[in-house]
Order: C-alpha cells, then structure tokens, then sequence
C-alpha cells in the first residue's frame, strides 16, 4: 500500500498492526526509515556491500522482534539501535576481510548530504570518501558513536539510547575517535588547505623548505555535524 493508506498511522500503531498480521505494516516502516538506516550504515562501515548486509540483518531481525517492542522508546531509536548493532557485529567479522570504500559517488553524496544535490563538486565526493576510509581505522564501538553524535547529529542521549550505553560512555567513545580521527583528516580541513599558498610563500622568503607544524588543537576539522560531548 501507498503512502495514502497510512499516512496518519504511527510507526508505534505500524508495529503492532504488523504483529497482528498486518501484511504490509511493516513495509510501510521501512519505506519510511530505510534511508536513514542505510545512510547510518554506510558510515558506520565504510562500504556499501556490508552496509547493505548490515541493513537487510537489521530489518529481518526487527521483523522478527516487533513482538518484543514494549514502546518505551520510540520506532526509529529502536531500530536505529538494531541497525547498529548489526553495523558492529559486521565490524567485528570482518576486520581481516575488509573490501574498498564506496565507489558510487552520487549515491554517496546522497546519503552523506541529504539535503545537497546529488550534483555535488566533485572535490566533495573526494572528500567524502577519504574521511570513510579515516573513519575505518577506528575501532568500531568509535565509529558508531561518533557517526550517530557527529556526523548524524544526534544528541548524546538519543545516541545513548540508540546504542544502549550510558550517557557518559558516549562521550567517552566519542571524544578518543575524535582524537584519533583528528591526525588523519586534519589536512582535509579547507582553512588548511587555504592556508597552504602563504606557507609555502613564507617559507621561501625564510629561505626553508620545511612547513610549519598543523596546529593539534584544531578540533575544528572533527566537527562534522554537532559533535556534543
């Protein structure tokens, strides 16, 4: 059924007309959050294939669980909670068998900035795919946090919810990514980048062929989307 039919129903009414036989409820659930799922996914693994995987286990699993939802959160956090939970299982499996980062860059661009045109610079696109692969060097307990707070925008409670951790620990997680994320991105940040011209220029006035030092506080190039810690 189309959007028509249920329009004004809740995802919470949704699930239990799903656990009652409602054939096509859970369809509706999932037209509804997929894309959200999928781009929760995709960054939390860094490749689409995995992505995909992780997001088929979580719907199946959440298909088969509805019956155990008692509603003391909402639809979208318990299955954001599902999907990440698959993303880490998959982490952990597949560390020694990791394939390429995603290659279809409109796509990408898709999910990573869903209110942009998919006709994004293509400088963006290079960009995007350098911090998934920065991304993939961090543990993946990290990576889930700082994907949900810093780059989904999620606050640190509705993420602690989604992971089922406490507060605290989300913080935590995400404030070691960050430090470890920062090194391999810092260059990726454009005040570094803009930068560069008059570096090179002083250093040839000075007679020096080495650069200065990147600043290491510059938590700036790790704030991608209301890091809150």
């Amino acid at each position: 059924m189309d959007d028509a039919v249920y329009g004004g129903v809740s995802d919470a009414d949704l699930l239990s007309a799903h656990v009652r036989g409602d054939r096509e409820a859970f369809g509706e659930i999932v037209r509804r959050h997929r894309d959200r799922l999928w781009a929760v996914a995709l960054r939390t693994l860094g490749d689409r294939e995995e992505a995909a995987d992780a997001v088929q286990d979580a719907l199946v699993s959440a298909y088969r669980a509805a019956h155990t939802f008692r509603g003391q959160s909402a639809v979208t956090t318990w299955l954001h909670r599902i999907t990440v939970n698959a993303c880490l299982d998959r982490a952990r499996k597949s560390a020694t068998r990791r394939t390429s980062p995603v290659a279809d860059t409109e796509r990408l661009e898709q999910l990573l900035e869903p209110h942009e045109s998919a006709a994004a610079p293509a400088e963006r696109s290079d960009l995007h795919r350098q911090v998934l692969r920065a991304l993939e060097r961090l543990p993946a307990e990290q990576r889930a946090a700082l994907v949900l707070v810093d780059m989904q925008g999620y606050p640190v409670a509705e993420a602690a919810r989604i992971l089922d951790i406490p507060m605290g620990t989300v913080k935590s997680r995400c404030a070691r990514g960050r430090a470890r994320l920062l090194p391999l991105i810092s260059h990726l940040h454009p005040r570094a980048r803009d930068s560069e011209p008059s570096d090179r220029a002083r250093n040839r006035t000075q007679g020096t062929s080495v650069p200065p030092a990147a600043g290491p506080n510059d938590a700036d190039a790790v704030k991608g989307g209301g890091g809150r810690a």
